[in-house]
């Protein structure tokens, strides 16, 4: 992390950079012509995957009948515009090509995946506000080198903290980036899904209820909403002991497996909750009216679009789905 960063003395082992493309004169890159661009399923493997090695490229699902849509594109595109060329925009008619969608298991739209080295790496779904937009194309393609940047440098030490299992350090830095920028979405969400994994939900309640109105829609915010909803319903369900038997007993009891697997993504155990859900889908799709897979769904929704165990599972969903 840069020594003028306000948060870096908190950061510690954690610290990070952050590079940036080259500038002109005047301190902003100049937008190449062709940043934008509509494509088709015959193309997209030209247009996003192959180009998406040399810079990341946003994919844009949309269709003319969506209202969100149009009011998510012209800001999108403003937003990628004025990124200089750190990014490119690509957009996907769903009516039209609706085959990339469903393999990437995207049920609404607005949905924006940003690919990098060929894979999908992060996403947001719905019509965010225009400093979300911003504050995600700093993430994907880096940004300016100034208060906005500081805070992502320091929001990613805090990640990289929390990864290691140093929650203490954690907190400490997101609660000075709460003091310069007290309605930082991403650290009142962080430090509320802190709380809940404490047990401590009134606690993690009382921080969501700060989030500012313009980040009602953040992701990140409707992700921990949902992994709270579904430890709710996975706290009703009993000892998963006892759904291993079943299976042990019958390996096709599919609502034993069901069961289990909402059990193992309360307890934080993701890839083995997918792979139960997946088996599901392999052996009967149609079982509870496709259940299995509206599941599996909300699991990538709770678990964030960039979670390892989302990218894993959502490869393999395509694979059953489409090969």
């Amino acid at each position: 992390m840069s020594n003028d960063n306000p948060f870096g003395g908190m950061s510690g082992q954690y610290a990070t950079s952050v590079s940036y493309g080259a500038a002109d004169a005047a301190g902003t890159k100049a937008a190449p012509a062709d940043l934008i661009k509509d494509t088709t399923t015959a193309g997209f493997a030209a247009d996003v995957i192959q180009e998406s090695r040399r810079q990341p490229v946003l994919v844009d699902f949309w269709a003319p009948w969506c209202g969100p849509c149009k009011q998510l594109g012209p800001v999108l595109e403003k937003a990628v515009q004025a990124a200089g060329g750190r990014v490119k925009l690509v957009k996907m008619n769903i009516d039209e090509h609706p085959s990339i969608a469903g393999q990437l298991g995207i049920q609404s739209i607005p949905a924006v995946i940003a690919f990098k080295d060929g894979q999908p790496v992060d996403g947001f779904m719905g019509a965010i506000p225009e400093s979300q937009i911003n504050a995600f194309l700093d993430k994907i393609g880096g940004g300016q080198e100034d208060g906005q940047a500081q805070v992502a440098e320091a929001l990613a030490a805090a990640a990289e903290a929390l990864g290691a299992g140093d929650t203490q350090t954690a907190a400490d830095i997101y609660h000075a980036i709460l003091e310069r920028a007290p309605e930082t979405v991403e650290a009142l969400v962080a430090l509320a899904g802190m709380a809940f994994d404490e047990g401590d939900v009134e606690g993690a309640e009382a921080l969501l209820g700060q989030v500012p109105e313009t980040g009602k829609d953040a992701p990140a915010l409707a992700a921990l909403r949902a992994r709270m909803a579904l430890a709710a319903q996975a706290a009703d369900l009993g000892n998963p002991e006892e759904f291993e038997r079943r299976l042990a007993a019958d390996p096709k009891d599919h609502e034993a497996r069901f069961d289990l697997a909402m059990i193992q993504s309360a307890r934080g155990e993701r890839m083995a909750a997918a792979d139960n859900l997946l088996a599901i889908i392999k052996a009967d799709r149609s079982w509870r009216d496709d259940a299995a897979r509206t599941q599996l769904l909300q699991f990538f929704e709770a678990w964030g679009m960039a979670d390892e165990a989302t990218l894993s599972a959502r490869r393999k969903l395509s694979s059953l789905l489409f090969s």
